[in-house]
């Protein structure tokens, strides 16, 4: 992310009531990517474009996270080029290589923040039966589709509103996921530096201090905190101190290469779905406490949970419902969980792996006889210890051997030393 603390940090910083007001409930649906999809992904592409109306599907490409031409110094050469353009022809011509009627690029970046509020533009968003929200920093989006200090939508933001609460779909990738989120939305950090130092609202010029944007994104779905890359970057312990700090009792934590797929939006029945390779964690901090000592910042309580393909999630029932064809995967092997000494995959760590967490949890699910594990963090002065336990009844699910393994209700801990 760029580093413009000292101009941005008066925006950042907005009172409550600047949030988004409240939006009834909508028609559309959201199609949310944890980052690195891949061009191949026919199940999550697919997904997009069958909502959109399948062979008529008319997309709409937005990539204002993406740095302007202005800013690229390959933005003439096609090979070599990342910026706002060149990144909306590449979705644009994925979603037409994936079956869509077709596919634009809508005009909007840093260097066309005027297109925002144009009528042409309206007429070119009107125009399209779905969205799809590129990568990069999720800041320049609310700086190029909502109205600064004010917060409230452009014409074209507007526009696109109108759209799901009227049947669209709306997608997004890794920071056109991240935007999708309600007050507090991440602005960066990591998951050691944020356990030890806590978060503040702001965008920072120091890429480990976790930052956050009060106010939020686009406040598209609110049933929980949004993170991205969660497994891949180690995002959980980041995601827990955010949301213990800013008083949310959920995070969905998206995984990359993964869709999470959100039904009956600010519905009692709202629904979320999992697709694709990796999964989802969800993270609920209904009965977690924290506490700061001399020693460090604490929390107990929290619940882990992580889906994959094909299982659902109920908001308002706080309710995993695994896939049809999984079921109870009692523990079979005999051998202890492994130990972990990098559970958030540090990036000071160059022989760290990703999804560290995660694996610990899978071990723990599959070791017969233990019933607790733990994991701690590469960094030290306070190392942090990660404890997982399993829940008293089924807390894994299978469709087979071979199958991804779904996780509910495992107790997670986190205690300084």
């Amino acid at each position: 992310m760029a580093a413009t603390t000292t101009a941005l940090l008066a925006a950042l910083t907005l009172p409550a009531a600047a949030a988004p007001s409240p939006r009834p409930a909508v028609a559309g649906s959201l199609v949310l990517v944890g980052g690195g999809l891949k061009a191949d992904n026919k199940a999550v592409y697919g997904e997009i474009i069958t909502r959109a109306g399948a062979h008529n599907a008319r997309i709409g490409v937005l990539t204002a996270a993406s740095v302007p031409a202005s800013q690229d110094p390959h933005a003439e050469d096609p090979d070599r080029c990342s910026n706002s353009a060149c990144n909306g022809a590449y979705y644009a011509s994925l979603f037409t290589q994936h079956g869509a009627a077709d596919a634009q690029w809508i005009p909007i970046d840093l260097d066309h923040i005027a297109n925002a509020d144009s009528d042409a533009v309206v007429a070119q968003v009107n125009s399209m039966t779905g969205f799809f929200f590129g990568g990069g920093d999720q800041y320049r989006y609310i700086t190029t589709l909502l109205h600064g200090d004010a917060h409230t939508d452009t014409k074209v933001l507007a526009a696109i509103r109108a759209k799901l609460a009227a049947g669209a779909v709306v997608a997004g990738s890794s920071a056109g996921a991240q935007i999708m989120a309600g007050r507090d939305m991440v602005t960066g950090g990591e998951s050691y530096q944020g356990l030890r130092d806590g978060s503040a609202p702001g965008y920072f010029d120091d890429p480990a201090r976790l930052g956050y944007v009060p106010a939020g994104g686009f406040g598209f779905l609110n049933s929980g905190l949004l993170d991205t890359h969660t497994g891949a970057y180690g995002r959980e312990g980041r995601a827990l101190r955010l949301a213990a700090d800013t008083g949310h009792d959920r995070v969905y934590g998206l995984e990359e290469d993964t869709a999470l797929i959100i039904d009956r939006l600010g519905t009692p029945a709202e629904t979320a779905t999992v697709k694709g390779t990796r999964g989802l964690t969800v993270l609920d901090l209904r009965h977690a406490r924290t506490r700061t000592t001399t020693a460090g910042w604490s929390l107990s309580g929290a619940r882990y949970t992580h889906l994959t393909d094909g299982d659902r999630y109920l908001p308002q029932a706080w309710q995993a419902l695994p896939a049809p064809g999984k079921r109870p995967a009692a523990g079979a092997g005999d051998a202890p969980v492994p130990a972990n000494d990098d559970v958030f995959h540090s990036p000071d760590n160059t022989g760290g792996r990703p999804y560290s967490l995660l694996s610990t949890a899978r071990a723990l699910a599959s070791a017969r006889a233990q019933h607790t594990a733990t994991a701690s963090t590469f960094e030290t002065n306070p190392r942090f210890t990660v404890t997982l336990s399993k829940p008293a009844g089924p807390g894994a699910w299978a469709a087979g051997p071979s199958g991804p393994v779904t996780l509910t209700g495992l107790t997670l801990g986190i205690t300084p030393h």
